[in-house]
C-alpha cells in the first residue's frame, strides 16, 4: 500500500534547513505516495514539492521571494478559481506586519467565503459545502529574516470566519 503523506513534513523537520529538506524529499520514491503539493520553507529559502503521480519523479521548484499561492493545482496557477479570485485581493491587501501584530487584512481574506463568479464554494478561501467538505483550521506563519523578530504562528482552530486566530507558543 501507499505510505502516509503525513510523514513527509516530519521528514522535512529532520533537516537543518529548507534547501536540504527539499533536496531529500525530492529524492523519495514518488510511487510510494498519492499525489501531493508540499511547501518547505525557512527564513532564507522556500520550495514547492509536487508529486503528480503516474510514475513521474517528485518535482522541486524554488519559490521566489514575495507572495505565492498554492491550491491542489500548480503554484500561482491562474486557472485555479481560488487563485484567480484571491490573488488580486492579496496583492492589494496590506501585508502582515508581524512585529506590530498586524495581520488584519490577511486574516479577513482567509476567513472569506466568497468565491469566483462560478459560484463554486471550493473557490472560496474558507470552504463550506453541503457535502461536509470544508475548511477546518487556518494558520498564519511569519519566519524572521536574519536579525529579525522571532518566528510567529497564529492558528484558528476552526473555520477562520468563526474562530479567532491565536498565537501558538514556539519552542527554540
Amino acid at each position: 500500500g501507499l505510505r502516509s503523506r503525513g510523514e513527509l513534513p516530519l521528514a522535512a523537520l529532520a533537516h537543518g534547513d529548507a534547501r536540504s529538506a527539499a533536496d531529500a524529499l525530492a529524492a523519495v520514491d514518488a510511487a510510494a505516495y498519492r499525489t501531493f503539493n508540499l511547501i518547505v520553507a525557512d527564513a532564507r529559502d522556500a520550495f514547492w514539492l509536487c508529486n503528480r503521480g503516474g510514475g513521474a519523479a517528485i518535482e522541486r521548484t524554488e519559490i521566489a521571494p514575495g507572495l505565492a499561492m498554492i491550491t491542489a493545482a500548480d503554484i500561482d496557477d491562474p486557472t485555479s478559481a481560488r487563485i484567480g479570485y484571491y490573488r488580486p485581493l492579496f496583492d492589494s491587501a496590506a501585508p502582515p506586519d508581524p512585529d506590530r501584530g498586524d495581520w488584519a487584512d490577511w486574516q479577513g481574506l482567509l476567513g472569506n467565503r466568497e468565491g469566483s463568479a462560478s459560484g463554486d464554494p471550493q473557490a472560496a478561501m474558507t470552504v463550506v459545502t453541503d457535502s461536509g467538505f470544508a475548511t477546518v483550521s487556518s494558520s498564519l506563519i511569519a519566519l524572521p529574516h536574519e536579525g529579525g523578530a522571532a518566528a510567529q504562528w497564529l492558528f484558528a482552530p476552526g473555520r477562520p470566519d468563526e474562530m479567532p486566530f491565536a498565537p501558538v507558543t514556539l519552542l527554540d
